[in-house]
């Protein structure tokens, strides 16, 4: 995993060496001490330090979250690091033993609960989360630090009941360097919930709300820099069950968890060992990769039956591109768009591909018809090639009366019979 940055470490000791050596090469030779021995050489030469150093503050960049509202610095100051200290490298490699390795960082997209989250004997649901910064691979021998809600991206999915009340519970690891909170867009409160939960390494808070409103909501850590920490993996979706059974969800066959998210690294595409986070590239909205939970997918995580109806919750942790949600070689039976579900609230049917906005999210329905590998991807397709895929797999028997090759000698043969009629 550090054999790169030891790499690149090394090429910048030797590079600076190498200039302190030339630079002592030539103060020897006896041209150069004569040259600067010239009272008139100290001008050019010190306009152009005087032109570095004004060069330097005119191209002053800032960290950002300098253009944030000023009352959200007061959360966690401008000071704090936006990712790993790599500007201390060493530091970095002594201390990395301190990061939990995930070898895993995808949450299981089958890992759906099954309906809402029971109240305990006081009739007040409790959720418990931890804050935690892990160390994963976003594709084979491509490293990055994740910071999630229990280890995985996204963070579970949570499933509570219109009315219920809800006690969420925020833990942050000692382990992690920065303070982290959480956002749940089901909250109606200030910061929904995010101003209550401040936690610092090793702290826990707690915070309760009641679930109003029914639908499909993210939730993420909205600790400034928002966007830092978003694009690091931090955000999950809470479904809230509407309590009138006449528009709550049917039953189907399958229900799978997906969540679209921005990874911005430094470094071209594909660059190998443990790659820093780029907020520069964060700014400008140009991700090097697009995934679906968390990393680029090896082998297929989704899997059905000829026959099964699916439904797919979807969000979009962002920070900066809205998902076309589409899978190709199926149409969207019945779409939620925005997730919205309560009286009065659009179905769309016979959809193709769905708007999923950056801190949003959609509920999708299809059946399977016929087997094969279906692939969910972003209908900005380039975003395949940085890792917006995943596949269904549909196991089960052909149906020929709605997808089958045509033998093209039988073609042929049936043509030529219409043509001599």
């Amino acid at each position: 995993m550090f054999t790169y940055l030891i790499f690149e470490m090394l090429a910048g000791i030797i590079g600076f060496a190498a200039v302190i050596v030339l630079l002592v090469h030539l103060y020897k030779k006896p041209i150069v001490r004569e040259t600067l021995k010239k009272r008139g050489v100290y001008i050019p030469l010190g306009l152009f330090v005087i032109a570095l150093f004004a060069g330097l503050i005119a191209n002053r960049t800032y960290p950002p979250n300098f253009a944030m509202p000023a009352f959200m610095h007061s959360h966690a100051p401008g000071s704090v690091p936006a990712s790993i200290p790599f500007s201390k490298i060493l530091e970095f490699l002594v201390h990395a033993d301190d990061f939990t390795k995930v070898a895993d960082i995808s949450a299981d997209p089958a890992s759906v609960p099954g309906g809402p989250q029971k109240p305990e004997a006081d009739g007040i649901v409790r959720i418990s989360l931890t804050a935690k910064e892990v160390v994963s691979e976003i594709a084979p021998g491509i490293y990055f630090n994740y910071w999630t809600y229990n280890g995985q991206v996204p963070g579970p999915m949570l499933r509570v009941l219109e009315g219920d009340t809800v006690e969420v519970s925020l833990t942050n690891d000692p382990t992690s360097l920065h303070h982290h909170n959480i956002d749940l867009h089901a909250v109606t409160g200030p910061g929904g919930g995010a101003t209550l939960t401040d936690v610092n390494p090793g702290e826990t808070k707690t915070f309760r709300f009641k679930a109003l409103s029914p639908g499909l909501y993210v939730y993420h850590c909205a600790m400034p820099n928002v966007s830092t920490h978003n694009s690091h993996g931090q955000y999950g979706l809470i479904m809230v069950d509407p309590k009138n059974p006449s528009i709550a969800l049917k039953k189907v066959d399958k229900e799978f968890y997906v969540m679209q998210g921005e990874l911005y690294t430094t470094g071209q595409l594909g660059k190998r060992g443990l790659v820093p986070f780029d907020s520069e590239s964060l700014l400008k909205g140009t991700p090097n990769y697009v995934v679906f939970n968390g990393k680029i997918e090896s082998t297929p995580r989704l899997h059905a039956n000829v026959g099964d109806t699916v439904r797919m919750y979807v969000g979009n942790g962002g920070v900066n591109l809205i998902s076309s949600f589409h899978v190709i070689g199926e149409i969207f039976d019945k779409v939620y768009p925005e997730a919205a579900i309560g009286e009065g609230s659009a179905i769309f049917k016979n959809v193709q591909t769905t708007a999923v906005l950056p801190g949003g999210a959609s509920i999708v329905e299809f059946k399977v018809d016929v087997p094969g590998k279906f692939l969910l991807v972003d209908h900005a397709l380039a975003r395949m090639n940085k890792g917006a895929w995943a596949v269904l797999e549909v196991s089960g028997d052909a149906n020929k009366d709605i997808f089958a090759p045509v033998d093209q000698k039988e073609s042929a043969s049936m043509m030529s019979g219409i043509h001599e009629h």
